[in-house]
């Protein structure tokens, strides 16, 4: 036994890099972990914008006064508000990451509501990220619904003010003005006593009876009508921006994440076996010594991963366009776009299995780096603060999952940064990692 515990450690202490990670690994994770569960849920950052003038936040109607503010800052409290100076500021909030979506409230939402005819248009910008997008999205819809249902009740009031100032008069103030108003119920009251005290051959009851039929009809219908306001649901209306691209749905993007993740577990696992493969059973040194070169052998590794992987996305995407519906038209974007991307991951594949002396430790070094790779990639701009999130741009920028995933949604979906930068953003990191792997090779000797 004790023997067996000694080669055991001869192993590990063979495998330093390993060794490390299998340390730090859990720990890393257990931090996560612990800080999730000891903080509360955080909110959104928005980027907020008021344009209003400050003399005319309150909303007149009549002598009614409605205080937008108190309804910004119920829409305010479920997110971490950024105010900003001016719409470049807000948007420049977006696209940074700062802030996940930014909020424009425009300068004639008081004097369109103060009508009590008009809708008022608030702006949303969002920069184009389907998870950005659907982390606050729920969120800023949730508060505008709850503010726009509250200000409805508010109209309805008012507007019922007036219906029954018509019905049963009353007194006005109309620009500084007291002004007395008759009302329909005693206007009939009226018309009842002139038409009862007119003679029945009289030549002005044929006029006046169907005014008193209107009178009649208006006294009892404006009563209804009071319900009718309660259909007043959207004063305040929602006009979504993107910075860039088009909105992706959730579901679309969730079918590049899928085929993202596949290929970058088969092509890293399959690439970084392979080639420690050869160091494991001593075969490198037989192979490099004049059937094939170093660069050589790196490349046939990485193009047959590649090709494994590519054949495995396909068939899912094939099958995925089967339930979820894609943009056939773009099948040769698709190719594109996944047999790049599975060079690329390859190439970070063969150069992890330059580092690993054995197959098991080469396999296990892929599966706990790809991980937190994904993890990180999928982080929305906002969820972070500010500086976290521009390392994590930094780590996912250096590694093929960002700009794979970035290519493959931009062939299914039409999103940006768009499919030719990113992939020359992957044609450069295949460059890169290939390079590493042949550099690492000369441990191999």
């Amino acid at each position: 036994m004790r023997w067996l515990l000694v080669k055991d450690l001869q192993i590990l202490r063979r495998s330093p890099l390993l060794v490390g990670l299998l340390v730090v690994y859990p720990i890393a994770i257990s931090l996560l972990i612990g800080l999730a569960l000891s903080r509360g849920p955080n909110k959104p950052r928005v980027a907020f914008l008021d344009e209003v003038p400050v003399g005319q936040r309150v909303i007149k109607l009549g002598a009614e006064k409605v205080d937008v503010e108190t309804y910004a800052n119920q829409v305010l409290a479920a997110v971490t508000p950024i105010r900003v100076a001016d719409r470049a500021q807000a948007l420049d909030a977006v696209r940074s990451g700062n802030a996940l979506a930014a909020v424009i409230v425009p300068s004639d939402l008081t004097s369109k509501l103060s009508t009590g005819l008009q809708s008022a248009e608030v702006e949303v910008v969002y920069n184009g990220d389907a998870l950005a997008e659907s982390f606050v999205h729920t969120t800023i819809t949730a508060q505008v619904a709850q503010a726009n249902a509250q200000l409805a009740t508010k109209l309805a009031q008012v507007a019922g003010s007036y219906v029954d100032l018509l019905r049963r008069g009353g007194r006005i103030s109309l620009l500084g003005t007291n002004v007395d108003v008759l009302g329909l119920t005693a206007a009939k009251t009226i018309l009842d006593q002139v038409l009862a005290g007119l003679p029945p051959g009289s030549p002005t009851r044929p006029k006046l009876v169907p005014v008193d039929r209107f009178a009649t009809l208006a006294v009892v219908n404006l009563g209804l009508s009071k319900g009718l306001f309660s259909a007043l649901s959207s004063p305040i209306r929602v006009h979504q921006t993107l910075l860039k691209g088009r909105r992706t749905p959730l579901d679309a993007f969730a079918v590049a994440v899928a085929v993202t993740v596949s290929l970058m577990f088969v092509c890293v696992l399959l690439a970084s076996g392979m080639l420690a493969l050869e160091r494991e059973e001593n075969t490198f040194t037989r192979l490099t010594r004049g059937l094939v070169s170093p660069t050589g052998l790196v490349a046939e590794k990485a193009v047959l991963a590649a090709g494994c992987a590519f054949v495995v996305a396909v068939a899912m995407l094939l099958g995925i366009g089967v339930l979820v519906h894609l943009d056939w038209s773009r099948f040769a974007l698709w190719l594109a776009a996944v047999g790049v991307s599975a060079l690329a991951f390859a190439a970070l594949g063969v150069a992890i299995g330059s580092l690993a002396r054995e197959v098991r430790a080469a396999s296990l070094l892929a599966f706990l780096l790809s991980l937190p790779l994904a993890f990180l990639a999928l982080v929305p701009g906002g969820a972070v603060p500010e500086a976290l999130y521009q390392a994590i741009r930094v780590i996912s920028a250096v590694f093929p999952f960002k700009p794979a995933l970035e290519a493959i949604d931009a062939a299914l979906n039409g999103t940006q940064p768009g499919l030719p930068i990113s992939l020359a953003h992957l044609a450069g990191l295949i460059v890169v990692f290939g390079a590493a792997a042949r550099v690492g090779l000369r441990r191999f000797a």
